[in-house]
């Protein structure tokens, strides 16, 4: 590698292979020039632009450019670039992570302790043994923030004098634990915030039931007197529950003074003990919280919101909680007080929270809107909200639609709803059905039969405005900025639940989800800053047609993610689909499930239209796949490393297919996870506790992530 100033491939700046229209690229001042390099790959940067002209290479050592460097998702940095880009610029690094780079190995993250000025390291997703972290932390003695992870085996009894007197300087701490274990919270004796996510597993490969008590000699006395947040997050599971007790005990014993922050996520169940009850009386007497998650059967039959005190709260998580519209209106927001400061809100599976009595409440009961009026007016500033798994269904009257009322909402940046609440009001047996439009829908052999559809312009006709009548029309509309929208149906579940077999059946759709199909879809093509998109449980998607629009106009789509649309049986959007693939440039990840899907080589070519296409997972009952499909798709598309595929095809086909992707693909593609399997394979469980945990919760599992946690909860 030479450097800065050395052997320089072109050291004149005004070579002629850099005009364009009569302006040459480094004309531009260097303020513009930094801007363009800070959207570049700091390894490609370190290693290949700064050996381009003396320019450059003066540029890309500035300090705002490796002051931060971020390999996250950098899935080309094998282990010789990250070992070198650490010599070229080591010494100027406060700020780094290695965040998922799974496919480093240990030898080579230990080279971080040559970043003698870090301030923050994240190495989450990291391999990291006791006496590895030990050496690295030693010589980190600046170090404020730390992210790891804390495996099986790992022993705080091999951590240094050095390391300890690094950890005791440590404020932020976020550990992802695999083991029961403390981990290296008890030597982070000035922790302000702490992130602690439990992924233990209940059993061993080999069938044995772990134990949630801590390793015998682990000290067991946490710092948290300077506690400003504490969040857990709890992957399913006994031992997980039983685990996190052990931290909270020390909690309810003397509550930190300056804790704003109390959050804990858990999946089901989590039963209120003696202990956590102190903890929250504690709270509810001592402290104002500005952001606020707690299980679902700590709230639930609960007066504790009646008591909780609040100061200028950001963010508020019910999820699952049998919170009443009532209850949300005179325990949360105060019977309509100002609550600007809240930037984000889930009330994700909250059947009852837009209803004013959830006793007698029924699904299909209509929600008051006089309660959602009162949320988008106390809290006109929020910017994530989430409102799915939940029935919200809109009585008949003028404004009164929940599209309506949320369209006031114009700071909305991330929104997650129902799909029976985006529905126009309930049909009427004396109402006219509009006249359809009429769409030509292949089936049997090509054979095109013409019905009535919802009324949908042609997206290939240029005009991609649905109806403006649309209530979710009008909403999107008012949202320009919207860049994350979720639209799942209330009653679906995905194939693939966490640490569980697959899922053979499914609930039936709400009858009102019936009313939203291709126009409804049509109509997010108005969201021209959209990144994320999901889509879950739409029965009436007939042709897709909707897709279409989205691939032409959403240009800025990052990640998809389809499950069941149309009928269950049939597969009828899949020519729409490749349409839509065609325009989508920036797409990096593609979730789709879908029973009976065909990944065939028509899917596979139109896939292959995606150039900046990453992470593929398809999730399918009884599905099929071509195996010489899937290869010469991984061919075409070089930036694919993550391939995931659960179908009905048998063990033996997917094995086979498995071995040949790796065989072909993982020497030049170091970070490549690839996982085939058959769906509903006993050994199914196992498989996926193998995956990466960076793409298990980010692509493999289905769930709904708007609001999932406080806005910059982390670095």
């Amino acid at each position: 590698m030479a450097s800065s100033g050395e052997d320089m491939s072109n050291d004149d700046d005004t070579h002629p292979a850099g005009m364009a229209g009569g302006t040459h690229l480094l004309g531009f001042s260097d303020e513009i020039l930094l801007h363009i390099l800070s959207h570049v790959p700091s390894t490609d940067l370190i290693l290949n632009v700064r050996c381009t002209c003396r320019k450059l290479a003066a540029l890309c050592l500035d300090k705002s450019l490796v002051h931060t460097v971020l390999l996250q998702k950098d899935y080309q940095a094998n282990e010789d670039k990250v070992k070198q880009l650490v010599k070229e610029i080591g010494r100027d690094i406060q700020q780094l992570s290695l965040a998922g780079c799974y496919w480093l190995s240990g030898s080579t993250v230990e080279h971080v302790a040559r970043c003698r000025s870090l301030v923050k390291v994240n190495l989450s997703g990291c391999h990291l043994t006791s006496l590895r972290l030990s050496k690295m932390l030693s010589a980190l003695q600046h170090l404020r923030s730390l992210a790891i992870d804390v495996s099986p085996g790992f022993d705080a009894s091999q951590l240094s004098g050095e390391c300890k007197a690094t950890l005791s300087r440590v404020r932020e701490l976020k550990q992802t634990l695999f083991t029961p274990s403390y981990g290296v919270v008890p030597c982070c004796t000035s922790l302000e915030k702490l992130l602690l996510y439990f992924e233990i597993l209940d059993r061993t490969r080999e069938g044995a039931i772990l134990s949630g008590q801590l390793m015998v000699g682990q000290s067991n006395v946490p710092h948290y007197q300077n506690l400003r947040v504490f969040y857990a997050r709890l992957a399913p599971g006994y031992i997980n529950q039983e685990v996190v007790r052990l931290y909270l005990a020390v909690l309810s014993d003397r509550t930190p003074e300056n804790l704003h922050a109390f959050l804990i996520s858990v999946p089901g169940s989590f039963a209120e003990s003696g202990a956590t009850k102190n903890l929250l009386d504690s709270m509810a007497r001592n402290v104002a919280l500005d952001a606020l998650q707690l299980p679902k059967s700590w709230l639930n039959g609960s007066s504790l919101l009646q008591h909780m005190k609040f100061n200028n709260p950001f963010y508020f998580s019910f999820s699952r909680c049998t919170l009443s519209g009532g209850h949300l209106i005179q325990r949360v927001i105060n019977g309509g007080k100002d609550l600007r400061s809240l930037a984000s809100l889930n009330l994700s599976g909250c059947v009852h929270c837009l209803s004013p009595d959830s006793l007698l409440r029924k699904a299909e009961d209509d929600i008051d809107s006089s309660i959602l009026e009162t949320l988008v007016v106390s809290c006109c500033n929020l910017r994530h909200l989430n409102l799915s798994a939940a029935h919200h269904h809109s009585s008949e009257g003028l404004g009164r639609h929940l599209c309506q009322l949320l369209a006031r909402l114009r700071h909305l940046r991330s929104l997650s709803l129902p799909v029976c609440s985006v529905a126009d009001s309930a049909p009427r047996a004396d109402r006219v059905p509009a006249q359809p439009v009429m769409h030509a829908v292949p089936r049997g052999f090509g054979k095109k039969v013409r019905i009535g559809v919802q009324s949908c312009p042609n997206p290939f006709s240029g005009q991609t405005v649905p109806q403006p009548s649309s209530v979710f029309w009008s909403l999107l509309k008012n949202l320009p900025f919207l860049e994350h929208l979720e639209l799942i149906g209330s009653n679906f579940s995905s194939a693939m639940p966490r640490n569980e077999p697959a899922i053979r059946n499914s609930l039936p759709p709400c009858s009102r989800a019936q009313n939203v199909g291709d126009s409804e879809v049509a109509a997010i093509g108005q969201l021209a800053f959209l990144r994320h998109l999901t889509l879950a449980q739409l029965p009436s998607v007939l042709t897709g047609s909707g897709l279409v629009s989205i691939g032409l106009q959403c240009q800025q789509l990052q990640s998809l993610s389809l499950a069941n649309l149309g009928m269950m049986g049939k597969v009828v959007y899949m020519p729409a689909l490749s349409d839509m693939l065609k325009h989508c440039k920036r797409l990096k990840d593609l979730r789709l499930e879908q029973p009976y899907f065909s990944a065939n080589a028509q899917f596979f070519q139109a896939l292959s239209q995606c150039p900046s296409l990453q992470r593929l997972c398809l999730v399918s009952r009884s599905g099929t796949l071509q195996p010489d499909a899937v290869l010469a798709f991984m061919a075409r598309c070089l930036h694919v490393i993550v391939c995931h595929m659960f179908t009905g095809e048998s063990l033996a086909t997917c094995k086979s297919l498995q071995q040949s992707l790796l065989r072909s693909f993982q020497a030049e593609r170091p970070a490549l996870n690839v996982v085939i399997f058959p769906l509903l394979h006993e050994g199914l469980t196992d498989v996926i506790r193998d995956v990466p945990m960076v793409h298990l919760d980010e692509i493999t599992l289905f769930k709904s992530r708007v609001a999932e946690e406080p806005p910059n909860l982390w670095w």
